[in-house]
């Protein structure tokens, strides 16, 4: 998949997808199905316009592209999202960029997006223009519920990534910069490869996970933990603790994406290191077996 600033678009008869598509869930996907060319921004609009309502985000850029470019897109076309765009009206966008730049032939969009200054262009708006074909995706049902990035957010909060995922359609994914932490998993016989959570995405609550760690291409089976390790005194916050359950090696500074599979147990203190290095290790082989039974390609 061809990845695209806008102002670097290529002249072309496109069938677009247009929309923010945080978490690329389900109703994401069919508004992308059928169309050659998804059409986001960069950063979150909301982030330019009403940053104190920004939510914490599902994905990262990185983890929002690998994803659309399983679909069968052709090409991802970014917006660089400012307050000068923000300005343009509705007519705007539709004239200037889904006509003019993009040469759009068929436009899909969710039932609820809303675009251009102050949010007055919609699909009865797009549904106007006779330039293209408006196609109108309504809100999807899993299990009798709607499908939203709110809900799956709430989902990923509550630790509940098993029940995220058929809203995803995939597992919940992570991903971070691999740092140096204080060596206690080492010290007990279980290395552990550490990220910070990003504070501006949304992340599992307080546990332990079986996973998918992704790094270098490879899958490796996992134990995750996130918290902030009540069984030690530490200065340290919020960190991810990844154990890559068959891998040896050294991971500062790589980018390791995970994929949650299940939440094995809440954070919890142990009376005795013994008891937690015991518990660990009950954790890593349930982590193994649900690993094993579950393929994970890190999109």
């Amino acid at each position: 998949m061809k990845v695209t600033r806008l102002e670097e678009v290529e002249q072309r008869p496109r069938r677009v997808a247009v929309g923010t598509f945080d978490g690329v869930h389900v109703g994401h996907r069919a508004v992308i199905e059928g169309s050659d060319t998804v059409l986001t921004f960069e950063p979150h609009p909301l982030a330019v316009v009403h940053p104190e309502a920004l939510p914490k985000l599902l994905d990262t850029q990185s983890i929002k592209q690998d994803v659309i470019a399983t679909l069968g897109v052709e090409e991802l076309v970014v917006i660089p999202f400012d307050r000068e765009f923000a300005a343009h009206s509705a007519a705007d966008f539709v004239d200037q960029v889904l006509v003019a730049r993009l040469g759009a032939t068929q436009v899909s969009v969710g039932e609820n997006f809303r675009f251009g200054a102050k949010a007055q262009g919609d699909s009865d708006f797009l549904s106007t223009r006779e330039e293209f074909a408006t196609r109108v995706v309504p809100l999807v049902d899993v299990d009798g519920e709607t499908v939203s990035s709110s809900r799956i957010r709430a989902l990923v909060y509550a630790g509940e990534v098993g029940r995220a995922a058929p809203l995803l359609g995939r597992p919940f994914l992570a991903e971070g910069t691999v740092v140096k932490g204080d060596q206690r998993g080492r010290e007990l016989g279980m290395p552990t490869a550490n990220m910070v959570p990003d504070d501006r995405l949304a992340h599992p609550g307080h546990g332990v996970y079986a996973a998918h760690a992704i790094v270098g291409g490879q899958s490796h089976p996992a134990a995750v933990s996130i918290g902030v390790r009540p069984t030690f005194e530490s200065a340290r916050g919020l960190l991810c603790e990844t154990h890559l359950i068959d891998f040896e090696g050294d991971l500062y500074g790589q980018t390791l994406r995970i994929a949650f599979l299940e939440r094995l147990r809440g954070e919890r203190r142990f009376d005795s290191v013994p008891a937690l290095v015991e518990q660990m290790h009950a954790d890593v082989r349930k982590a193994a077996q649900i690993a094993a039974a579950a393929t994970v390609s890190g999109r």
